[in-house]
């Protein structure tokens, strides 16, 4: 069962790594913040599953901190675009 959860966890980090390119390549914001968000879930899968296989608890601690930091970048990135839309000016401080 650990290899299959290990491979399994080495695929998950593959598709992260190939979402990369959207955020390089992304047309839109929209598109390069989902690809983020991508990111976000992929890397904590990946953390999630990599702590069941090498019995590390500590490693959960880490992948609860990215999915904070995740929704924190999504708030952030609707606060900022409803800014621009009602052509609000940014806040210098």
């Amino acid at each position: 069962m650990a290899e299959f959860l290990q491979f399994s966890s080495g695929f998950v980090f593959a598709m992260v790594v190939l979402g990369m390119a959207r955020i390089v390549r992304g047309p839109t914001r929209a598109d390069r913040m989902m690809a983020a968000q991508l990111l976000g879930t992929g890397g904590i899968a990946a953390l999630l599953l990599r702590s069941d296989v090498t019995d590390r608890p500590a490693v959960i601690d880490v992948a609860l901190v990215l999915a904070l930091l995740a929704a924190f970048a999504s708030a952030a990135f609707v606060v900022k675009g409803a800014r621009e839309a009602s052509g609000e000016p940014e806040a210098s401080e």
